[in-house]
């Protein structure tokens, strides 16, 4: 049994998973939730999907010694991309959604073709896609449509697959972060390419010396992080029959501190799938519990700094542990 907890304390989801049980245990012995409507509520596993599906690819990006913030922007730009082309011009859904998944594409292939090109950080790369974005969103809307928010109707099939909600209450994206995650969890951890992220977060030119090919999964990275960001993006605007240019920057800080409280060190090389799943919740409970107490809504980010604050010494510690840790002693 000892060897057991041991073992699971020096996994880099060890953080994240104790953080979430800590959060519950506190709204519920001093928020005074009842426990079984924290977990029934819908609200903070809708917000843990939207949030988590564009915290896998950044938590990978991050473990790869990137990061990409250019996210906040691409959630209004794939909403919007669908609006105006199926909701203002009629078009397909289909083609508004492609769209909308298009510009992911290229917003991700944009910031990895010049994180890999040039020697500017990251970092300041996507800081420069982001404010882009944000212009060419706002400027195309109003050019092509003459408002910041467009309408839009999505066929029965689509809002099915896209934008319905289960038993009235839970958004059918959850199923979609849940089934990404898997996807994601399988090629990390069980694949050559989840060793080759590893290999580049600890050491991006040895990494290269070994022969991985650390530009072309760069790239990659941030294709999908563009990309995911674009289709909760989509998904919104199927949901909520509309689209609006403003929104997504929370996203950034909302993804940063989730993948940051599921184990992933912001100088890369080391996290989990699983640990940037349990951090998604556990911001999602953070940021949404305190709806269902009785504490002053004042407190929240208070709560949530405090949360962050535990979260990264916990995972340097279980970090610690697990780059000391030898292994059981073979017995002779």
């Amino acid at each position: 049994m000892n060897r057991l907890f041991g073992t699971f304390m020096r996994r880099p989801e060890a953080g994240s998973i104790l953080s979430l049980i800590g959060v519950v245990a506190f709204f519920v012995l001093i928020g005074g939730v009842n426990f079984g409507t924290l977990v029934g509520a819908a609200s903070w596993v809708n917000f843990a999907a939207n949030l988590g599906i564009v915290a896998l690819p950044v938590g990978l990006l991050m473990i790869a010694g990137e990061i990409d913030i250019s996210i906040g922007a691409m959630i209004p730009a794939g909403s919007m991309t669908t609006a105006i082309l199926s909701g203002y011009y009629g078009l397909p859904i289909p083609v508004g959604m492609l769209g909308a998944l298009a510009v992911g594409i290229l917003v991700g292939l944009v910031n990895g073709l010049l994180t890999v090109r040039t020697s500017v950080p990251s970092l300041i790369i996507t800081l420069g896609t982001l404010v882009a974005m944000q212009g060419i969103v706002l400027s195309a809307s109003v050019l092509l449509t003459g408002n910041a928010s467009v309408a839009l109707t999505a066929p029965d099939w689509a809002k099915f697959l896209f934008g319905h909600l289960m038993g009235e209450s839970h958004q059918v994206i959850i199923l979609w972060w849940i089934g990404l995650a898997i996807v994601f969890a399988f090629v990390v951890h069980k694949s050559r390419y989840g060793n080759w992220i590893f290999a580049m977060g600890g050491d991006k030119e040895s990494a290269r010396n070994a022969g991985i090919p650390t530009a072309r999964l760069t790239i990659t990275l941030f294709l999908l992080s563009a990309t995911c960001a674009a289709f909760v993006g989509m998904c919104q605007a199927i949901l909520f029959n509309s689209a609006q240019v403003s929104g997504g920057m929370s996203f950034i800080f909302n993804v940063i501190v989730s993948v940051v409280v599921g184990g992933v060190l912001l100088t890369g090389g080391f996290g989990s799938v699983l640990g940037i799943f349990f951090g998604t919740l556990t911001f999602a409970v953070v940021s949404q519990g305190i709806y269902f107490t009785h504490i002053d809504r004042n407190w929240s980010n208070l709560i949530i700094g405090a949360t962050l604050l535990i979260a990264v010494a916990m995972n340097e510690s279980f970090r610690r542990l697990a780059l000391g840790y030898s292994g059981p002693k073979k017995t002779q």
